[in-house]
């Protein structure tokens, strides 16, 4: 059956970094399940204008068909060719019954090896779901009656430089200092496609940050980054597996961006295309970790960079027939890129929906978008320090961290906040000048009002040219102690209070001589 779709953007940057690399449309198809005619219209449009961004980016291209891909992949009877029963063939010592019993699971049988487990795996499955009772060996020639041949697979033999492998797989058991357990850690391996060198660390964990740091650690270690990272589908690397279209991890498709190489997941039931990072991984756990136990991490990681440097690098490869050490330095380690000056900086991503107030929501804090994005779904990136809102491929928002319940200012918000913390301080400065009550009174009336204290206290003012300042003054400092910080009540106080005398001066007192006792004598003394 086929389905038509157009692609997504990370399928369409892979396939053009895939073509940039000079790899075949064959090769591309086999790679990400797109077919050649898709991939050679992508390369067509690359070659015909490279400034013009490829057609679909945005909208298709007027007239265009939309790309059909495969949506299922080979059934179990392409994949055994010849996979019909032959009655006619039989063993020695074979039982009917036994055969008879495996032939009720044919389907099952089938299924499971087209997944590419192994008989022995067929056959525990068989018994652990099913109950299956009848021998191992009963399976095994009854699988030689109904699939006698497996379909070929291709195999890409890597140019140098060309490619890298990574996977986890468990470690040897190792004391963890923290519980006083002992676990078995994971380790991180990355084998160069060409020469087979590798690198290999332990660590606790799986997470996004130690995988991502991991790669760097390989980076350096062996002196450049491969063009072409290819991975299993961990979950921190691919957040849904999918044959022919798998969703990279936002952070990882950066992290990519950020050292110059391609990722490239494994397709879902295809071992064989890791097959190498396959070997070579069962190849450091029964060469260096088997029967082995470490009393702590740093411990194991020790003892792998010495089996490194002594046994892995210094062993001839079974393929190759050379030396790795002596091939990677000879022939790939010029052919890997450059490294990257600075380490990823590593961020947090996520999908938000934008909330009916025109904000989203990170780490319990919210940040504002433009309001044209009410309810529609945008993608967040955040770190300790910034947050960045997309919508599409196009940022929309930028905010510094804030502190969880909190809401960052919109744009100009910050600005126009500190235009009025100004006004705020020269007001306060004016109540200063009238008198300390009034400074006192006002910061009050801020702490317990905020901002809408600001025209109460403007109002206040205005009483100062009106009234006698000490009435004022006494006003305050009588609403002051009763917690008042409203106008009217300010105003009522000044009215209230009566208004001081004004002074006369005494005309009659007997240290007062009547002015007809004065001669102009005593004027001219």
């Amino acid at each position: 059956m086929l389905m038509a779709h157009y692609l997504k953007m990370p399928k369409k940057s892979q396939i053009l970094a895939l073509l940039e690399l000079g790899w075949s449309y064959r090769r591309i198809e086999a790679e990400t399940g797109v077919r050649r005619e898709t991939v050679s219209r992508y390369d067509q449009a690359r070659q015909g204008n490279a400034a013009k961004t490829f057609p679909g980016a945005d909208a298709p291209a007027s007239g265009e068909t939309p790309e059909s891909v495969m949506a299922s992949g080979a059934n179990a009877a392409t994949a055994f060719p010849g996979s019909a029963p032959n009655p006619a063939k039989t063993f020695p010592g074979s039982s009917p019954r036994a055969r008879f019993a495996a032939a009720l699971y044919r389907t099952t049988i089938l299924d499971k090896l087209g997944e590419g487990l192994t008989l022995q795996r067929v056959w525990q499955d068989l018994v652990d779901e099913y109950g299956y009772g009848a021998s191992y060996e009963s399976v095994k020639r009854y699988v030689r009656t109904v699939a006698p041949t497996r379909r070929a697979v291709g195999v890409f033999h890597c140019a140098p430089g060309a490619e890298g492998q990574v996977d986890f797989f468990r470690g040897a058991p190792t004391l963890d200092a923290q519980t006083g357990e002992w676990r078995r850690p994971w380790v991180f391996r990355m084998t160069l496609g060409h020469s087979r060198h590798g690198y290999e660390e332990a660590v606790w964990d799986q997470k996004l940050e130690t995988f991502l740091r991991l790669h760097e650690h390989a980076f350096r270690d062996l002196g450049g980054v491969p063009a072409v990272v290819r991975h299993d589908n961990v979950k921190v690397a691919v957040v849904r597996a999918c044959f022919f279209d798998p969703d990279s991890n936002q952070v990882y498709l950066a992290f990519a961006a950020h050292w110059g190489f391609t990722p490239l997941p494994t397709r879902p039931r295809n071992p064989k295309e890791n097959g190498k990072q396959e070997r070579s991984g069962g190849y450091v756990k029964s060469n260096a970790l088997k029967g082995r136990r470490f009393d702590s991490l740093a411990a194991q990681n020790a003892f792998l960079r010495h089996w490194n440097r002594t046994v892995a690098r210094l062993r001839i490869h079974g393929t190759t027939r050379r030396q790795v050490w002596t091939h990677f330095v000879e022939a790939e380690r010029a052919a890997l890129q450059p490294l990257a000056p600075d380490a990823f900086p590593f961020f947090t991503a996520g999908e938000r929906t934008v909330h009916t107030d025109g904000h989203v929501e990170v780490g319990s804090a919210f940040y504002p978008v433009p309001l044209a994005l009410l309810g529609q779904r945008v993608r967040v990136r955040w770190d300790a320090h910034l947050v960045r809102v997309f919508h599409g491929d196009t940022l929309v928002a930028v905010h510094a961290r804030v502190a969880a319940g909190v809401f960052a200012p919109r744009p100009g918000e910050a600005e126009a906040s500190t235009r009025q913390q100004a006004y705020v301080d020269r007001l306060v400065g004016q109540c200063r000048r009238v008198g300390p009550a009034l400074q006192q009174w006002a910061e009050a009336a801020l702490a317990a009002r905020g901002v809408r204290a600001i025209r109460l206290i403007q109002g206040v003012l205005g009483l100062t040219r009106r009234h006698p300042r000490e009435r004022v003054l006494a006003a305050v400092t009588e609403a002051h102690a009763r917690q008042h910080f409203r106008y009217h009540t300010i105003r009522q106080l000044v009215e209230r209070i009566p208004a001081r005398p004004t002074p006369t001066l005494a005309t009659t007192d007997p240290a007062i001589r009547p002015m007809t006792q004065y001669t102009l004598e005593d004027f001219l003394r």
